[in-house]
């Protein structure tokens, strides 16, 4: 009888908010064990260990040095993606970053480069594909219950920009561009495109509504059309109550997926407070199917796909290219802006960067 697979150790960079989710993700996984946690703060090292039962290194070299660990998880903010994942995959360990995979274009095709520069993995955080919703309106667009699709809507909002203030790194334009833009609704980038295949080009405006005065924008709009066709929408606000909503109309039935962004943080009580729902045919608003939505942790699911391929040496389904193509539909619609909302194609933004 075939052993089972011993968990994958990993250390974790940057122990904020987000390393303790993950962390929290990881306890409930027998792939995966979190090991080591390195801060530039030594305060942050120390209550992370005191909080998270995580053993502190005083240096990400420390970290690295380490030969039981396999890879390494990367939560620093966006513009030190590039520097660190360098570190980690010249060190041979497979890398975790989470989304976007960098601060631009440029970082992030260098990060997407390491893996046949020295023979790693790449995983990006884009979990919100894994949402048992999601997932499922997937299964029945390729099962052909919902026809030809046609349209693709989607909505990631919160009251983030309510709270910005000069500390923090996304009130600046330079770290956090488009605000909602780069930072929620490239979550639905990648959801779309998991969707509805390639995406062609993109128009987009934003807007700036908070009064606290940062830097960025606030709310955005963007349209996308894909390449068989199909168009898309996806909204984000920084203003209003969260919500993450999905809907997919094709020419048999739609399907509508809504999540409680109150419990994002906390993904396995996700399916209490969701609503998932198919409506077929002609008249079909009373005939609505209210669907069951299973138990589920995307960011368990991500972490034990980064230890799978930790593994295995190949590249998962959160892949660098995928979240390439996520990155460059944020740049589009930044362009867009610029432009009034003029169209922008993902090839002219990805045309500098040929090798």
């Amino acid at each position: 009888m075939a052993s089972e697979q011993k968990q994958v150790r990993v250390g974790i960079v940057g122990l904020g908010r987000w390393a303790k989710v993950l962390t929290k993700a990881s306890k409930q996984s027998t792939k995966i064990d979190i090991v080591s946690g390195y801060s530039r703060s030594e305060e942050k090292r120390l209550a992370f260990e005191k909080e998270m039962g995580v053993r502190p290194v005083g240096s990400l070299e420390e970290m690295l040095a380490d030969p039981t660990i396999s890879g390494v998880i990367i939560t620093v903010p966006n513009e030190q993606h590039r520097a660190i994942a360098e570190k980690v995959a010249v060190a041979k360990k497979h890398v975790y970053t989470e989304k976007p995979i960098a601060h631009n274009l440029e970082d992030g095709l260098e990060i997407a480069a390491l893996e046949k520069k020295y023979g790693v993995t790449v995983t990006v955080g884009h979990s919100a594909r894994l949402m048992a919703g999601i997932r499922m309106i997937k299964q029945r667009i390729d099962a052909g219950e919902l026809g030809t699709v046609a349209f693709i809507e989607a909505n990631f909002s919160n009251e983030r920009a309510l709270e910005l203030t000069p500390q923090t790194w996304r009130w600046y334009k330079d770290r956090a561009p488009g605000g909602p833009l780069s930072q929620l609704a490239i979550h639905h980038f990648d959801v779309v495109h998991y969707l509805g295949g390639a995406m062609l080009e993109v128009s987009s405006i934003a807007s700036k509504l908070s009064p606290v005065g940062a830097e960025v924008d606030d709310q955005s709009m963007t349209t996308i059309r894909f390449a068989d066709g199909k168009l898309g929408y996806v909204g984000s606000c920084w203003t209003s109550p969260g919500i993450f909503s999905v809907r997919v109309f094709g020419s048999k039935g739609l399907m509508h997926y809504e999540i409680d962004f109150g419990t994002w943080d906390t993904p396995h009580l996700l399916h209490q407070s969701s609503t998932l729902y198919i409506q077929r045919g002609k008249d079909g608003y009373g005939k609505r199917e209210e669907l069951v939505v299973p138990e589920s942790d995307m960011f368990r699911a991500e972490l034990e796909m980064f230890a799978d391929s930790c593994v295995s040496g190949k590249s998962p389904e959160l892949s660098a290219d995928n979240a390439i193509t996520s990155l460059a539909v944020v740049n589009a619609a930044l362009k867009s802006i610029e432009r009034k909302g003029q169209a922008v194609t993902l090839a002219e933004v990805m045309a500098q960067y040929k090798r």
